[in-house]
């Protein structure tokens, strides 16, 4: 029981292995386009009406702000639970439909399980996010980078494997959307609990080993994925044997908990015995330091209170009023805006997009955004944390970077010259990554831990209002303006004006999101010096403790 215990190490990397496995199977937010083509046909839609459906998708995401209230208050577990019933209806209910085993349900009826479908992943992410920030809060960015880094993964997994067993049936797609993330989450239910941090150097440089193992795994993961991807068609024996190597290396970073376990229990009985000497010759020192908290505690009470009375800083900690009122959140919001709500037009209408330039398969455009999404999470999680320990960095000029370098993508879709949606769909799928992987952890650092489920899920807000403004809107009148009618009274466009336009006003606020994060890390460089300012004193500290 010890061995496995919350506590223990073995029981805090097994949590932390099953909550990158809900990561891996909770992006079927991001999978709209390997379906969507399935539901214009079966309901008759026109461009902007399908969009309006990954819009209401989108919409669910709103609702995480229930998520994020319900992290402070419901446990890990329950949360989990109510995010994985809530995507077995949602999904369940789609499956039906496209499947045919129901008629087509009404407009109206068909976005509110789309809508329930993508609040299902709010209530998944919140739960893992707070739960493991918290519990590894000195890695914040290589937590973000891999749990992030999974999600970008998921569509690329569910597409492949899809691909691979039931040649890209859009039903068969739907009940693995239906069904692997709830049995998945069950699994994490059991083993995943918030607890306390490492308190030691030693600690925190294991963690810091552990969480290297797992990039590798998951860097060979997503190669195993571009490999499959790139090299074109494949028999029916091929394709079975590579679903079943990725299910291998999905599993594989259950090798952790295990080596740990193990070592743990071949551990020599004399360990324990040296402990219980050296235990029983402390007691003393123990004894008498046993009051000096409380007189401690006396003393600050007048500046605890003076403490409290005063507005908290940037690096303190926040309440969501608090938070709301400062220009950095705003400044962050509107960014993240910029950055994830054309990324997520892009997401929604790949399948339409791949159609408009003649290419018949999209899905490989898809797995490419999943993949190369990957790597612009997993990434810029260790590359802004190393940046922060070796020269206090701020962390936004990372999503800057990527702001830019979004916006290049646009114009070169917009261009539309032959391999610009190969390049285009590689380019955005990183600078999204990048996004989404850097946001989270600065919001944690800007705002602090205490209320950061809520407001992490506030800032998702962007999501169906981006997939609104940019999908919904932009997206769907200029692709109707540009379409003809079909004779079952949907519509469709081909050539490269279906979407130029909505490529140009895109680059155009990514630029526009660069220069916010640019004010951003100019607005922050101060906290992210005392961050680094105070890792190094620490572990200057540890180093003459250890001499």
């Amino acid at each position: 029981m010890g061995m496995l215990s919350p506590t223990s190490p073995a029981g805090k990397w097994l949590g932390f292995v099953t909550a990158v496995w809900v990561q891996a199977v909770s992006g079927n937010n991001y999978t709209f386009s390997n379906y969507s083509d399935a539901l214009k046909s079966l309901m008759a839609l026109t461009q902007l009406q399908l969009n309006n459906l990954s819009v209401a998708k989108d919409v669910g995401k709103a609702f995480g702000i229930l998520a994020g209230i319900a992290s402070d208050r419901l446990p890990t577990s329950i949360i989990l639970l109510i995010g994985s019933i809530e995507g077995f209806i949602g999904y369940g209910v789609q499956w039906l439909v496209v499947s045919r085993r129901i008629q087509p349900l009404p407009y109206w009826a068909m976005c509110i399980f789309m809508c329930m479908g993508g609040n299902s992943t709010t209530w998944m992410n919140t739960a893992i996010l707070v739960t493991c920030i918290r519990n590894f809060r000195r890695n914040r960015g290589p937590v973000s980078g891999i749990l992030k880094g999974y999600v970008g993964l998921s569509t690329a997994i569910f597409t492949d494997i899809c691909s691979a067993l039931f040649a890209d049936d859009p039903a068969k797609f739907l009940v693995m959307l239906t069904v692997v993330p709830f049995v998945v989450c069950l699994t994490a239910i059991v083993f995943l609990r918030e607890i306390p941090p490492s308190s030691t150097s030693a600690e925190e440089n294991d963690d810091t080993k552990y969480f290297g193992v797992i990039n590798v795994l998951a860097v060979v993961i997503a190669l195993y994925l571009l490999a499959y991807d790139v090299t074109g068609a494949h028999g029916r024996l091929f394709s079975q044997i590579f679903a079943a190597v990725l299910l291998v290396l999905l599993a594989s970073p259950i090798s952790i908990p295990i080596y740990l376990a193990l070592k743990d229990f071949i551990r020599p009985c004399s360990d324990s015995k040296t402990m219980d000497i050296e235990r029983n010759v402390t007691v003393p020192l123990l004894t008498k330091e046993v009051k000096e908290p409380v007189v401690e505690v006396e003393k600050n009470v007048e500046v605890t209170e003076f403490i409290e009375k005063r507005r908290p800083v940037l690096g303190e900690e926040h309440t969501i009023i608090e938070a709301l009122k400062t220009l950095d959140f705003w400044i962050l919001f509107v960014s993240f805006l910029c950055g994830v709500g054309t990324g997520l037009t892009v997401m929604n209408n790949m399948g339409q997009m791949g159609l408009a330039l003649g290419y018949t398969d999209v899905s490989m455009f898809v797995s490419l955004t999943s993949i190369w999404g990957f790597f612009g999470r997993i990434l810029s999680g260790w590359v802004s944390e190393y940046f922060i320990k070796r020269a206090g960095t701020p962390r936004p000029i990372w999503n800057a970077a990527s702001q830019i370098l979004m916006a290049v993508g646009y114009v070169i879709m917009a261009i539309a010259m032959p391999g610009s949606l190969y390049v285009g769909s590689i380019v955005v799928g990183i600078c999204y990554g990048v996004r989404i992987a850097v946001s989270v952890p600065t919001a944690s650092e800007l705002f602090g831990l205490k209320y950061y489920g809520l407001i992490y899920n506030i800032l998702i807000l962007n999501l169906p209002l981006g997939s609104f403004l940019f999908s919904g809107l932009l997206a769907g009148f200029l692709y109707d303006s540009q379409a003809t009618r079909t004779a079952g009274g949907g519509n469709t466009c081909l050539g490269a004006h279906c979407y130029r336009l909505v490529f140009v006003v895109m680059a155009i606020a990514c630029i526009i999101g660069f220069g916010l994060d640019v004010l951003l890390a100019f607005r922050t460089k101060t906290i992210y010096s005392k961050i680094y300012s105070s890792r190094r004193s620490k572990k200057t500290s540890s180093v003459s403790n250890g001499q």
